[in-house]
């Protein structure tokens, strides 16, 4: 048997890199509605410990699980899946 044990990830967007080695990531999943069974989105914001890897905002990322950085820090950026399109629209 394996002794490797897999980690919890997450896929989400970065929304603020004010912080340092730090960033703000929203993760969005869709349930059904109990009673009309239509899907509706719901938002959660992470805060991810940054090693190597620097992404920007609105970067489509990868977030896995880790020990307590500190006090609200428990993920980190495992990869970043896509990048942001920087269209400037007036």
């Amino acid at each position: 048997m394996s002794k490797i044990r897999k980690r919890q990830t997450l896929t989400g967007k970065v929304i603020g890199t004010k912080m340092t080695k730090t960033v703000k990531v929203r993760v969005v999943r869709e349930i059904p509605h109990p009673i009309y069974k239509k899907r509706v989105k719901r938002y959660k914001s992470y805060l991810a410990h940054v090693g190597s890897i620097s992404p920007n905002v609105g970067d489509l990322i990868a977030i896995s699980a880790t020990r307590p950085v500190s006090k609200l820090k428990r993920w980190q950026v495992s990869a970043i899946l896509s990048k942001a399109s920087n269209l400037k629209v007036d």
